[in-house]
C-alpha cells in the first residue's frame, strides 16, 4: 500500500495535534460524498472529529480516491484486488455477495490480508492513542492480530452491527469472534438483543455496551408538513437482500389493493434481489402499483419519509442466520413523523418500546402483513399521533448528538484504561 500524501497546508493547520488520535477500521463506507451505500459509520467518525484526529482506513472500490478528506476526516481505502474485482462490499454487503457470488471468496483473504497491512503500516508510522473497529470480523480480527504484532499493540473498541454477530457462524469463526470480543477494550452492540448474544459468548458483562448508531433527528430527518402526507403510499427503504422481507410486502400488497385500490408501493433501494423481486412483482400481477426508484441519495430520502402514507420494513430471519441489528431506515421514517409497520425482529423494543406489538407483525404470514398496512391506511390520524410519540423518545436517545458523544466518552476510556493498565500480548487468550 502506498502511504498517503503529507497533508496539503490547509489540511495541515485544521489538525489540532493536542487532540488524540483515533483509527476507524471498517468495511462499508461511503465511496464518495452523498453515496447511496449506507454511511453510518461515516456519520459516526465526522462527529468524533470534535474530540480525535479522526483516520478511517476502509477498501476500495471502483471510482474512488485511495485517499482524500471527507468533513473532516481523513479517509485512506486500501487496494485488495483489480479494481474491477473490488466489489465484495458494495451492492448488498459482504454476507449477501458472498453467498450470491461463490467466486468472491477468493477476494476474502487479499481483503483481510492487505487491511491488516495498511493498518499495521499506519500504526508504525503514526502515533494513535485507539482503535475503533466496526465488525467482529474481519475489522475486529484484524485489531486483535495488530494488538499481537505490534510493539506498542494499541487498544481498540470492536462494534458489532449485526450480520457480523448473526450470520458468520461455524466452528472456527465462532471461536474468532469469541477471542476478539474478550481481547477488545470493550465491545458495543447496537440493541439489547444483540447485547445477550455476545454474553453467551463468554465476554463479561462490564465490557459490553448498547450504543445504537444514530440517526440525524435534529437537522435532516425531521417532520414536514402533514398536510403533503399521501393517504395511499406506502413506502420501503432499503438494500434489496433476502432479510428485508421485501418479497413478503409484494405477495401481501394484492390483498390491501382489494381494500385500497389506490394503493402503490415505492421501493427505494437496490441490491442483488432487484431483478427476482421486479420479476415477483410482474408474477403476482402488482407491477402497475409499484415504483422501483433504485439507489436513493441521502439527502432526497426525508422527502420519501414525509409523504408516505406508511414505511413498510418487513423484516425477517435470512436463511444465513443474518437479520437487523438496529434498522436506520426505520429511525429515519419515525425521525419523520411516518407511520411505520415492521417485520419483528430481536432488537426492535429498543426503538419501539410499549409500541412494538401494536407495530410488528411475523411478514412470512402475508395476511397479518396486509391487515396491519391497512390498519394505517384506515386509521391515519392514530397511527400519525403514534409516530410523533414515537418520535419523541428517539429525540433524546438516538439523535447522533446523543450518540456520537456517548461513543467519544467510550472510546477516551478504552484509550485511558488501557494506558493506566497495559496489558501485554503474553497475557491475553490465545
Amino acid at each position: 500500500m502506498r502511504m498517503p500524501a503529507a497533508h496539503s497546508a490547509e489540511q495541515a493547520r485544521a489538525i489540532d495535534v493536542t487532540k488524540p488520535a483515533l483509527l476507524v477500521l471498517a468495511s462499508t463506507y461511503p465511496r464518495w460524498a452523498n453515496d447511496t451505500e449506507p454511511g453510518f459509520v461515516h456519520e459516526l467518525s465526522r462527529r468524533l472529529t470534535d474530540r480525535f484526529r479522526v483516520t478511517v482506513l476502509c477498501p476500495h472500490a471502483n471510482g474512488a480516491r485511495t485517499t482524500e478528506w471527507l468533513d473532516g476526516v481523513e479517509v485512506i481505502r486500501y487496494r485488495y484486488a483489480p479494481e474491477r474485482w473490488e466489489r465484495l462490499v458494495n451492492g448488498g454487503g459482504i454476507v449477501t455477495n458472498l453467498r450470491r457470488h461463490r467466486w468472491m471468496t477468493l477476494l476474502v483473504p487479499g481483503f483481510v490480508g492487505f487491511q491488516a497491512w495498511a493498518a499495521w503500516r499506519l500504526l508504525r508510522a503514526r502515533q494513535f492513542h485507539v482503535v475503533h473497529a466496526h465488525w467482529l470480523i474481519p475489522q475486529g480480527l484484524v485489531a486483535r492480530l495488530l494488538g499481537r504484532t505490534l510493539a506498542r499493540p494499541v487498544p481498540f473498541l470492536v462494534t458489532s452491527h449485526g450480520a457480523d454477530l448473526y450470520s458468520l457462524r461455524g466452528r472456527v469463526l465462532n471461536a474468532i469472534k469469541t477471542k476478539v470480543a474478550i481481547e477488545a477494550g470493550a465491545v458495543s452492540v447496537v440493541s439489547t438483543a444483540m447485547r445477550g448474544a455476545v454474553l453467551q459468548m463468554g465476554v463479561h458483562s462490564r465490557q459490553v455496551h448498547v450504543l445504537p448508531m444514530g440517526v440525524d433527528l435534529t437537522h435532516r430527518f425531521v417532520p414536514g408538513d402533514e398536510t403533503q402526507r399521501s393517504g395511499h403510499e406506502l413506502l420501503f427503504v432499503g438494500r434489496l437482500v433476502e432479510k428485508k422481507g421485501l418479497r413478503y410486502l409484494l405477495h401481501a400488497l394484492p390483498q390491501v389493493l382489494q381494500r385500497f385500490p389506490q394503493a402503490r408501493l415505492t421501493i427505494a433501494g437496490f441490491g442483488p434481489d432487484a431483478q427476482v423481486l421486479a420479476k415477483l412483482a410482474d408474477e403476482v400481477g402488482i407491477s402497475d402499483a409499484i415504483s422501483f426508484l433504485g439507489a436513493v441519495p441521502q439527502p432526497e430520502l426525508p422527502a420519501l419519509y414525509r409523504k408516505a402514507a406508511a414505511f413498510v420494513a418487513p423484516f425477517v430471519k435470512a436463511a444465513s442466520g443474518d437479520q437487523e441489528g438496529l434498522p436506520v431506515a426505520l429511525m429515519e421514517a419515525i425521525g419523520c413523523g411516518c407511520p411505520i409497520v415492521a417485520g419483528y425482529v430481536a432488537g426492535l423494543e429498543d426503538i419501539l418500546g410499549p409500541d412494538t406489538a401494536a407495530v410488528t407483525v411475523d411478514p412470512t404470514h402475508t395476511e397479518a402483513l396486509a391487515q396491519r398496512i391497512v390498519r394505517v391506511l384506515e386509521a391515519p390520524r392514530e397511527e400519525r399521533a403514534r409516530a410523533v410519540q414515537l418520535r419523541g423518545r428517539l429525540r433524546e436517545e438516538l439523535d447522533w448528538g446523543s450518540i456520537a458523544e456517548r461513543y467519544g466518552n467510550l472510546l477516551e476510556t478504552v484509550a485511558e484504561t488501557a494506558s493506566e493498565s497495559p496489558r501485554a500480548p503474553s497475557e491475553c487468550n490465545p
